[in-house]
Formats: C-alpha cells, sequence, structure tokens
C-alpha cells in the first residue's frame, strides 16, 4: 500500500497500556512529525516523553528489511516455506506440543488473533504465550477468581472522580504519565482530593501523595488483608451490596482476622499510625479508586494480592460506580487487547476458558476447526523451561526480546540457543534475541502498520499506517496467516484485509454470547473496509443489541462494570477470597538485599525503540541502582561509583545512585539495558524464574541479591560520531546524541595506551588532528580527534568518575572547530562562561538541565508554572514536574540558609 505524503493521521501510541491518540504527520519533504489527538478519550491530546519522541523512532537504521535463514538473505516464499515445513515436520514427528509462540503486548490484536487461531485451533495446542504474562497475568488471575471473568470495573474517567485514590506499585508518574497528569490535574481543581502511594520506593510519583507507605517487599497481602479486618472492626462495610451480590465473605473475614493491627505491621514493616491513618481514610472514603501495577503483579503472591484489594472493594461496595474501583493498569499497549483473542496459553478467544469443554466446543465450531487445544499450554517460564530440557522443539518469537526480559535470562539464551529450530519476527537486525534466530522474518513497524490495539479502560483505537513498508518488510498477520496456509489450513487464513479478520474477531465474542460473557464487540461482526479505515475508539461491552439485558454486569450507558453485581461467575455472584498472608524471607548472609526491578521515565522494555531517541536518553544514559545511604556506606559506595549487584544467577555491573529515596536494605535497578547499550547490563540475568503458583506470573520485585563497589582504576567519558564496533573496558554504556553517540567507561587496570584506545573508540580516519592532553601522575587524560573542522570523537580519562558537561560535549560533535581555542576547550571538557552548563537534563521534551532550573528558581521563579514560563520546562508531558519541583525545593532550603 502507497501512503501519501502530505497529510496527518489518527494512530494510536505503541508504548503503555494508557492507549494515547496520537496525530503524525508526514510533511511533503517526507519528515514526520507527532502530537497528541486532543479528540482522543484516553488523553485528550496529552503524549508523554516517549510519544512525544516517537517520530525519532522510525528511522531505518538497524532495521531487519528482508528474510533471513541461517544469516543469509532469502526470499519470503523460502522463509515461509522452511517456518510451514519445519513445524509441520516436528508437529508429526513429536506431536502438536513440541512447538511453541511466543507473542508479545506489542503485537497489534488482528495479529494476536490470527497467531492464537493458528496455534489453539489448527495446530491443536495451547503453546501460545506472551510477554504480558510478565506484566498483567496476575491481575486477570486475580479478576477470574473474584468476577468469574477477566473484567477491568473502571474507566479512567474514575480517577478524575475519585475523593481518594490508592496508588500499589505503581510508579504512575513515570510509567503511565499521561494518566499521572489526568489524576494532578484533577487535584488541582479539587484539592480535597487525597492520594496514597504505597509502593517500597519514593517514586517520584510520590509528589503528589499526601502519604507515601513505604511498605516492605510483598506486604501488600497482609496490608490489604488487614483493611479488610478493620473494614469489619469499624462497621465500614456495605452490607446490601455483600449480601446480594457476593459470596464468601465471612470466610473472607475469617481469615482476615487472624491478623492483627501489630501482625499487619510486622509483615508490612509499618507503623501501627501509618496503618490506622491509611485504613481510617480508606474506611471513610465511598469514592475510592485502587490503581495497582506491576509492583502488585510482578510477584509470588500477585494473584492474592489482587483479590487482597478486590476484597476489599467487594466489601464496600465500591466497584463499578463513577469515582470507585479496583484499577489495573496495563504495562504494554496491548496487553488487553492479547487477554481479548486469548493470546495467553490458559485463555480461549473472547474471554472464553480453555477448561470449558462447551466453551472449547464453541470456538472449535466457529473456527471450524480440526482440534481445539484441550488444556492450558506452558506459560511463559515454563515454555522456556521446556525448550531447555527439549520438550519443545521449534519456537516462533514475535515481537518481543526474551533474552533480555525473562527472569533467569542468561538460562533463557541458553535455551534458546540449544533449540534445533528457532523463528523471530522483528524489525530489527541485531537484538540480544534474534541474533540466535535461524530464521528471521522481517516485520512492519509502527507507522508502517494497520491494526487495533485496547488499552487499560478497555478503548480500542486504530493503529494506522503513515509511512509504507520499508524493504520486504510485512505486518505480522500476513506472515503468520501465509505459515497457516502451507501448513494446510488454507481456507481458514485466507483474509484478504484486517478488516475480515476484526470482523471476525468481533463475530466470535458475540457468538453464542447473550449475555454470558464479558467481552462482546458483536456490534462490529459486520464491519467492512470502510467502517474499519473510519473507525473511531470506543469502550466494549459493544453488543450487537445495545438493550441493556444483553449485557449481564455493565450499564451500557456508563460502560463501567458490576455496580449492580451481575458478575459472571455461574450464581452470578462475586467471589470473596479468604488469603491468609505469609511472609517470604528471601535473603541470607550470602545475599542480604532485596533487588527491586522496574523502568525508568523515558526508556521502553529493551530500548530496540527508545535507544534510537537522541533526546529519550538525555535524561538516564546508562544503567544504575538506587541504593540508600545507610547500604552504601556499609558497603564502601559512593554516589557515581561503578557496583556489582549479584545473585545466584549472575551480576552486572552498573552506576551507584545513593538517594534516601530507596527504603533501607532495598536495591531498585532498571531493566532495559541490553548488550547492545551497555557491557554488562542485562538485569534479568539476575531474577529467578520463580512464578506466582497461580498465574504463572514471575516474581521480578523482590529478588535477593548482594552489591559490592567495582575497583575501578580509572573512569572515562567519550563522544564520537560513529558507534564503536567494541568498547575494550570493564562497563561501557553508550546512548544515542543528536550527531553521534556517548559512552560512559570504567576500567579495571589504567596501565592502557589511551591514545591508541581512543584510535580505537572513535574510528579515527588517516590524517586526523590530534590534541591530548596527558597527566599521567594525576591519572587524567583528554584526547580529541578532528576530521577537518568536525569533532570525530573526545575522550575524558579521570581517576574517579569523569567531571565534564555531558550535553555540552556531546553537542560538540554537531559544530564546526576552525581555531585552536575552540578545540582546546572540549579538551579542557567545559564551555567558556558564556555558555554555562545546563547541567543533567530534567526535562526531556525541551532538553532544559537542572542547572537552568536551579539559576531560574534562584532569579525568583519559585513554582513549577514559573518555571514552564521561563523556560518550558515542563510544560509538555509534564513528567519531569516532580523532579522540577524537587530542584526548586533545594534551592529554597540553600537560600534560607
Amino acid at each position: 500500500m502507497e501512503i501519501d505524503a502530505a497529510r496527518e493521521v489518527r494512530t494510536t501510541c505503541p508504548y503503555c497500556g494508557v492507549g494515547c491518540g496520537v496525530l503524525a504527520k508526514v510533511a511533503a519533504d517526507g519528515q514526520v512529525s507527532v502530537r497528541g489527538d486532543p479528540d482522543h478519550p484516553a488523553n485528550f491530546g496529552r503524549l508523554c516523553s516517549k510519544g512525544s519522541a516517537l517520530a525519532e523512532t522510525i528511522d531505518l537504521d538497524g532495521r531487519l528489511l528482508h528474510p533471513e535463514i541461517s544469516g543469509r538473505r532469502a526470499g519470503w516464499n523460502e522463509a515461509l516455506d522452511l517456518v510451514a515445513s519445519t513445524f509441520s515436520q516436528t508437529i508429526a514427528e513429536h506431536g502438536p506440543d513440541s512447538v511453541a509462540f511466543y507473542v508479545s503486548g506489542q503485537l497489534l490484536t488482528e495479529d494476536y488473533y490470527v497467531a492464537n487461531k493458528l496455534m489453539k485451533g489448527f495446530i491443536g495446542s495451547a503453546n501460545i504465550d506472551t510477554n504480558s504474562r510478565l506484566c498483567m497475568a496476575s491481575s486477570v488471575a486475580g479478576h477470574r477468581r473474584a468476577f468469574g471473568s477477566d473484567t477491568v470495573p473502571g474507566t479512567y474517567e474514575d480517577f478524575e472522580l475519585a475523593d481518594l485514590i490508592v496508588l500499589v506499585g505503581s510508579n504512575l508518574a513515570w510509567c503511565h504519565p499521561v494518566l499521572y497528569q489526568r489524576i494532578a490535574a484533577a487535584r488541582e481543581k479539587r484539592p480535597g482530593m487525597k492520594i496514597v502511594l504505597i509502593d517500597p520506593r519514593r517514586t517520584m510519583t510520590a509528589d503528589i501523595a499526601d502519604l507515601h507507605l513505604a511498605i516492605a517487599p510483598d506486604g501488600d497481602v497482609a496490608l490489604f488483608t488487614g483493611l479488610l479486618a478493620y473494614l469489619g472492626q469499624h462497621n465500614a462495610l456495605d452490607c446490601g451490596y455483600i449480601s446480594a451480590h457476593t459470596a464468601g465473605f465471612g470466610q473472607a473475614l475469617f481469615a482476615a482476622s487472624k491478623l492483627d493491627l501489630a501482625g499487619v505491621a510486622a509483615a508490612t514493616g509499618l507503623s501501627e499510625d501509618e496503618l490506622t491513618r491509611f485504613y481510617s481514610l480508606f474506611a471513610a472514603t465511598a469514592k475510592t479508586v485502587t490503581v495497582y501495577s506491576q509492583g502488585v503483579n510482578q510477584s509470588s503472591q500477585g494473584t492474592d494480592k489482587v483479590n487482597a484489594i478486590i476484597n476489599c472493594h467487594l466489601a464496600t461496595g465500591r466497584i463499578g460506580k463513577p469515582g470507585a474501583g479496583p484499577f489495573s493498569v496495563t504495562g504494554q499497549p496491548n496487553a488487553m487487547g492479547g487477554r481479548e483473542v486469548g493470546g495467553m496459553a490458559n485463555m480461549l478467544a473472547a474471554h472464553m476458558e480453555i477448561e470449558n469443554p462447551e466453551h472449547r466446543d464453541r470456538v472449535q465450531r466457529f473456527w471450524n476447526a480440526p482440534a481445539v487445544a484441550q488444556k492450558p499450554g506452558l506459560k511463559a517460564v515454563e515454555m522456556f523451561q521446556a525448550l531447555a530440557d527439549g520438550r519443545i522443539k521449534a519456537l516462533w518469537i514475535m515481537a518481543t526480546n526474551p533474552v533480555d526480559s525473562m527472569p533467569d535470562a542468561d538460562a533463557v539464551e541458553a535455551a534458546i540457543k540449544a533449540c534445533p529450530f528457532v523463528v523471530v519476527s522483528d524489525v530489527l537486525t541485531n537484538t540480544d534475541t534474534v541474533r540466535h534466530a535461524h530464521v528471521r522474518l522481517p516485520a512492519a513497524a509502527w507507522g508502517e502498520k494497520d491494526g487495533t490495539v485496547t488499552n487499560s479502560e478497555r478503548r480500542i483505537s486504530r493503529q494506522r499506517a503513515f509511512l509504507n513498508l520499508p524493504g520486504d518488510a510485512r505486518p505480522d498477520w500476513w506472515i503468520v496467516a501465509e505459515v497457516g496456509k502451507r501448513m494446510g489450513f488454507g481456507e481458514a487464513f485466507s483474509y484478504s484485509s484486517l478488516a475480515e479478520i476484526f470482523a471476525e474477531h468481533a463475530e466470535l465474542s458475540g457468538f453464542e454470547n447473550d449475555g454470558a460473557r464479558d467481552f462482546d464487540i458483536g456490534a462490529y461482526a459486520g464491519i467492512d473496509a470502510a467502517g474499519y479505515r473510519e473507525l473511531a475508539p470506543f469502550q466494549w461491552p459493544a453488543p450487537s443489541r445495545q438493550e441493556s439485558d444483553t449485557l449481564a454486569g455493565c450499564n451500557p450507558s456508563s460502560i463501567r462494570f458490576f455496580a449492580d453485581g451481575n458478575f459472571y461467575t455461574p450464581d452470578r455472584k462475586a467471589r470473596f477470597i479468604a488469603i491468609r498472608p505469609t511472609v517470604e524471607t528471601r535473603t541470607s548472609p550470602d545475599y542480604p538485599l532485596i533487588l527491586n526491578t522496574g523502568r525508568v521515565r523515558d526508556h521502553w522494555h529493551t530500548m530496540t525503540r527508545t535507544g534510537k531517541s537522541p533526546r529519550l536518553s538525555q535524561h538516564i544514559a546508562e544503567p544504575f541502582v538506587e541504593i540508600h545511604p545507610a547500604d552504601a556506606g556499609h558497603h564502601g559506595i559512593s554516589d557515581a561509583d561503578i557496583v556489582r549487584i549479584s545473585s545466584p544467577r549472575g551480576d552486572v555491573l552498573v552506576r551507584a545512585l545513593v538517594t534516601a529515596r530507596q527504603r533501607q536494605g532495598s536495591l531498585f535497578a532498571p531493566m532495559h539495558w541490553t548488550d547492545q547499550f551497555a557491557a554488562r547490563g542485562r538485569l534479568d540475568v539476575l531474577t529467578a524464574p520463580l512464578t506466582d503458583t497461580i498465574s504463572g506470573q514471575p516474581a521480578l520485585k523482590h529478588v535477593a541479591a548482594r552489591i559490592e563497589k567495582f575497583s575501578a582504576k580509572a573512569f572515562g567519558f567519550a563522544v564520537m560520531q560513529q558507534l564503536p564496533v567494541a568498547i575494550a573496558a570493564s562497563y561501557w554504556a553508550v546512548a544515542k546524541c543528536r550527531s553521534g553517540w556517548r559512552v560512559e567507561l570504567a576500567f579495571a587496570d589504567d596501565d592502557i595506551d589511551w591514545a591508541a584506545f581512543a584510535g580505537s573508540l572513535f574510528g579515527t580516519p588517516p590524517g586526523a588532528d590530534i590534541l591530548a592532553y596527558h597527566d599521567r601522575d594525576a591519572g587524567q587524560h583528554r584526547i580529541a580527534a578532528f576530521d577537518a573542522d568536525r569533532l570525530s570523537g573526545a575522550l575524558f580519562v579521570a581517576p574517579g568518575p569523569v567531571a565534564v558537561s555531558r550535553g555540552w560535549a556531546a553537542e560538540q560533535l554537531e559544530e564546526n572547530h576552525h581555531g585552536q581555542r575552540e578545540r582546546f576547550r572540549i579538551v579542557a571538557g567545559r564551555a567558556g562562561a558564556e555558555r554555562p552548563d545546563a547541567g543533567a537534563i530534567v526535562c526531556t521534551c525541551y532538553g532544559i538541565g537542572a542547572n537552568q532550573i536551579a539559576t531560574a528558581a534562584a532569579a525568583g521563579c519559585t513554582t513549577i508554572d514559573a518555571i514552564g514560563g521561563a523556560l518550558k520546562a515542563g510544560t509538555n508531558c509534564g513528567s519531569c514536574r516532580a523532579e522540577i519541583r524537587a530542584i526548586i525545593q533545594v534551592n529554597r532550603v540553600q537560600a534560607a540558609e
């Protein structure tokens, strides 16, 4: 399909589960710009820093543009025939459970639907699972236990209507910034709104919290079980709702009452006063929304955490009503769409149950399939364990990077390397997973592909293409359908358009439904190409008949579930789950600290997309670990040291960030860095394949670890025009800048020929002009190479962390350097007085640094809005507003002193 050059296209952001609308404009010269869609009901024009930088991530640098077999270029027919014949032969020899698909929340719903249909309906195995297993499987399991269905009851509007918002295990300010900004804006209008943050770390989200509960890792079950007991003791129950619409309350309350306030305090690490403040606030506030994310889900107790939260909402009748309900926010753009099509190993399409023979029969008849999988397949962790022991002999990985994102990542990599046949569909030539594929299939990227995604509030939106497909790249649905045809299932996979797939998906959702199932978009079963092209965002359910009696649990006028009961259990009553909290001790004398893994503000997953954007690396450019000052002192660690974090499974090297925001006894490190961006930064080599026994979700927030200072003899920082092929340093981390690359360095040995090292780093051309400064006694070395008037690269070496203005040094790659004075400034590592150092970048959208904000604050800009007026910082996505506030506060303290 050829795309017209100059136009603006409505599409949807490919990052988190907020599901923001995006307007992508392609100019006549092909330049792309993006802005938030002011008419999209998820974001009303707001975009976070990642979404704002989408146009910087769509270049073809590093793209996989042609099919490859064993490293050589191949045509589509050869590659697809090989995939189909190998899977067919493996199934014939070893049975359908000998093959597997590992898919992704990055897929569009149509891609997901076709892949699930092929595996469960025509191959006849349920061995299809998704990286969404790593982010929200416990929510799914908790919903199904309580509601009888995987239903998110509320909508984003509830965040603005609530009088109390409880944020549990969710750094909303960084991980779902647009929702955070919606809450912050609502609070400005209604200052009486209260916000409680429950998180071991004092994250940037704490900026708007009235109460921060620095809970012990995995203390959430005890916290909310204690809350249920408190509600019962203080007559804060909705007895009418409990009696009419629920079952099992007595058992749940009895189990909760076994733990008194002192016991809750011991299990959570919180004081009894803190608990009482939170419990009394919850009890007194009818309009309460509890928002939870990975801190709840990524746990060996994740499902119990979810149900402990839901129990409290059921007990107070605070569910499905404006401003009230439990609310799971998903990590990926189409985690919800994947759930809708049954993209997980223990689900069937259209929210049907694989364990239910009636549901299996219904799906088989609808698909006219030879055999629908009869039992749940292998969940993600189990799948890669089966790969390691040889049960799975052919694996197809789509749109994800498990060598970096799965727990026990080195073992996962070893399993993939040992597998007889691995297919990877991806957009990049080099990722830590793609490098091990026997067959590489070039997939369409965001901006090139069409389809739908579903966000965390059940809103289905279109992603639309505004770029032509490059090279031989093809959409994922087309690739899977072509393999299905070649495996002998031609009629079932002979799709002529995306609209046809979406219509089939919608028809299945309404097939023999009549209100028996929550997911129903049967109103769109007859959609044609024109209707699909113009499809506006909508929330489900949207049944073919709009009468309210077809919607068992939902009022169609509000699109909220369960305010009047009507759950999807056999008796239409919700289930309280009796939970008895347990305290897990994973630390030991050898591994005395608890590692919590997570994300940063400006990067996404394994950086295959955000790593392309120069501005998204300005804020945080290397892997790091947060450590409390007391723990840092105990281990002899100073701020900016390189440290080694170890677990029984491996070790990584990262930069130390000493901060009182971190809970003592705990560490926090982000999971984004890969072998493409750091020497030893793959954090999930440390995490264990320990999972929740119900959901199968890995426990990525509670890892026993130790930390020690890495004895670096020399530190370095460099900028260069070209990305080095190899870097001979113990520690390195590269990041894109506007005209090249920057790299942080550390060395175990300082007996190094620094001129030769700089030459290998820069790829210095013959005849380059070299300017150098060496003070060997002080361990100081500065080397700059010039190709004519352009800086090829500059290296700064010191015995400790290098004190050089990073932003200024990177800017020198863009400028002409005619005179010696300008060149000597580069070697000196600082600009002249006329160009003050901006400092570490705080506002990614406008490139505003901490020093600039501090200077403006000292000059009288003592509010965030004043800083915004002077510098524009914080006026776009707003993700940096908490950091701006902190800088203002520091400046006030210094002024007072």
